[in-house]
């Protein structure tokens, strides 16, 4: 698509992600976006440390959905994280079940640990192109959580599908003592940082409460 025709059809907005949450994050931002998830096998990608895993897996997402969303501007993400005091390569991911889970947020109980998200952007040239870039937050779960509360927040069910295996927008605050950095990116995306990337692409709110590119960015 050339930049004419990008700019009379209209930017699409695609979000290469599965994750109702991430949806979420940037309708309330104003970017309108479709949401598509990608058909990557995530597990399979590994690097050697998560900082790297996650990128390797956020551009994989990307790639995969912009072959299917030719002239869009899509964003990928992924998340990690890993515990204090861990080796460089363990990174955390979603449980597979609840008896890892458990393990899971036992292993974090009075630990810090650092989230992070990475997040490639895949565009037209008329619109700057690819770029990436990650986030991180540190996140310390408290000390005093007892087994028994641990396994009744795992039955109410709301974070299985979650890196770390909390959600601290939901009952999982609970389990959270503080947090150091963007709120926002553990929910699920640095919100922030990419509505940065995206004004340095001509992206401005408009009067109608959406965000759209103003004016094309040079390659």
């Amino acid at each position: 698509m050339t930049e004419k025709d990008g700019r009379e059809q209209g930017l699409e907005v695609v979000l290469a992600s599965g994750s109702r949450w991430r949806q979420e994050l940037l309708s309330r931002s104003g970017l309108r976006c479709r949401a598509v998830a990608p058909e990557v096998d995530e597990a399979a990608i590994l690097a050697e440390d998560p900082r790297r895993t996650a990128m390797a897996r956020a551009r994989a997402k990307a790639a995969e959905v912009a072959g299917r969303a030719p002239g869009a501007l899509v964003i990928g993400a992924d998340q990690v994280l890993w515990a204090e005091g861990a080796s460089a390569g363990e990174a955390i991911g979603k449980p597979r079940d609840p008896a890892e889970h458990l393990r899971r947020l036992k292993s974090l109980r009075g630990r810090r640990h650092e989230l992070c998200t990475a997040v490639r952007i895949e565009a037209p040239a008329w619109l700057g192109g690819a770029e990436e870039f990650d986030v991180l937050t540190g996140v310390r779960l408290r000390a005093d959580l007892s087994d028994e509360e641990l396994m009744a927040y795992i039955g109410w069910g709301e974070a299985s599908g979650c890196a770390g295996g909390y959600m601290v927008e939901g009952r999982g605050a609970w389990l959270v003592e503080g947090l150091e950095g963007d709120f926002q990116n553990v929910v699920g995306l640095p919100v922030f940082a990419l509505i940065g990337r995206l004004r340095a692409r001509g992206f401005r709110l408009g009067a109608d409460g959406l965000a759209r590119p103003a004016s094309p960015v040079e390659p």
